[in-house]
C-alpha cells in the first residue's frame, strides 16, 4: 500500500551533469524516503570536473519558487547549499523563519567548486554568528571551516562555530585509512567513521551528505541518528561508482 512521504526542500544551486546541487540533492531525498522540493539559487556552466561560470538567481526569484511550494506542502526541514552572498543567505533564512518559526534549516555551505571555482570571500564573523543562530545544522568541510573561521586547525574552527550552531565538520579532506567526519552538538562530541574507498571521491558528495541528513531529519531522527544515517546513505554513494559522478539507490532509504 502506498504511504505518505514526508516533504524537505532544498535550495540551491543547478548543476548540469546532476552530481551537486539541487538534482543530487532531490535525487538523495528521494532514495531516503522523502519527497524532495527545490529550489534554484544559481544557474551553473559545469560538469564533474570544469567549473566555467555561475548566473545567480534573485533573491525576489528563490522566494518565488519556494513561496508557492510553501503554500501547498508542509515543509519542516529545508537544505540550503549554494547562495550567493551571506547577506542573501539571512534574508532567505529570515523569510523562511517568517513562514514557518519551527522550520529546521541544513546549510552546506558551498563557498568553492570541486573545480576549484571559489564563489565567497571570507564571511564577516558577526554575520556568520547571526545566521548559525538560526540553524538546525552546519555541515562544513575542513577547508570551509578555516574559511568561515580562521584558526589553527579545523577543529578549533568547527567548536568555534558550535558555540552557535551545531557542527558537522566533515573529514573527507584528511588522511588516512578511515573518514572521521565530527559532530559537534551541545557540548557533546560524536565521531563518525567510515573506510575511506580507493576510488571513493565523488562530485556533489557534501550536497549528497547534507541531503541524507535533511532526509533523515525529515523522517524524524534526532541529529546524532541522522548524522550517522546520513554517512552511512554517503559511504553506499561513495563506493556506487570508479567514476566522480556516484549513483543512487532506494534500498538506501532505511540506511542506518
Amino acid at each position: 500500500m502506498p504511504t505518505s512521504r514526508p516533504y524537505a526542500l532544498t535550495i540551491a544551486g543547478f548543476d548540469p551533469s546532476a552530481g551537486a546541487g539541487v538534482l543530487a540533492d532531490v535525487k538523495t531525498l528521494e532514495a531516503s524516503g522523502v519527497y524532495g522540493l527545490a529550489a534554484c539559487t544559481a544557474l551553473t556552466v559545469q560538469n564533474d570536473v570544469t567549473f566555467e561560470r555561475v548566473s545567480w538567481v534573485p533573491l525576489a526569484d528563490i522566494q518565488d519558487q519556494a513561496r508557492l511550494l510553501l503554500a501547498r506542502f508542509q515543509v519542516d526541514f529545508v537544505k540550503i547549499g549554494l547562495i550567493e552572498s551571506l547577506p542573501i543567505l539571512l534574508e532567505l533564512i529570515s523569510w523562511l523563519k517568517a513562514r514557518n518559526p519551527a522550520v529546521q534549516i541544513v546549510w552546506d555551505p558551498v563557498l568553492k567548486a570541486t573545480a576549484g571555482y571559489e564563489f565567497h570571500a571570507r564571511p564577516d564573523a558577526g554575520l556568520l554568528q547571526v545566521i548559525c543562530r538560526e540553524l538546525a545544522l552546519i555541515t562544513p568541510n575542513q577547508p570551509e571551516a578555516l574559511r568561515l573561521l580562521p584558526a589553527a586547525r579545523p577543529e578549533a574552527a568547527a567548536e568555534a562555530l558550535a558555540a552557535w550552531c551545531p557542527v558537522l565538520l566533515k573529514g573527507g579532506h584528511a588522511t588516512g585509512p578511515e573518514a572521521t567526519d565530527l559532530l559537534l552538538l551541545g557540548g557533546e562530541r560524536h565521531a563518525l567513521s567510515a573506510s575511506r574507498l580507493p576510488h571513493g571521491e565523488k562530485h556533489g558528495s557534501g550536497c549528497v551528505l547534507s541531503a541524507a541528513i535533511t532526509a533523515r531529519l525529515a523522517l524524524g531522527d534526532a541529529l546524532p541518528d541522522a548524522c550517522r544515517a546520513g554517512k552511512a546513505y554517503t559511504a553506499t554513494f561513495l563506493a556506487s561508482s570508479d567514476t566522480l559522478l556516484g549513483y543512487h539507490s532506494g534500498n538506501q532509504s532505511h540506511a542506518n
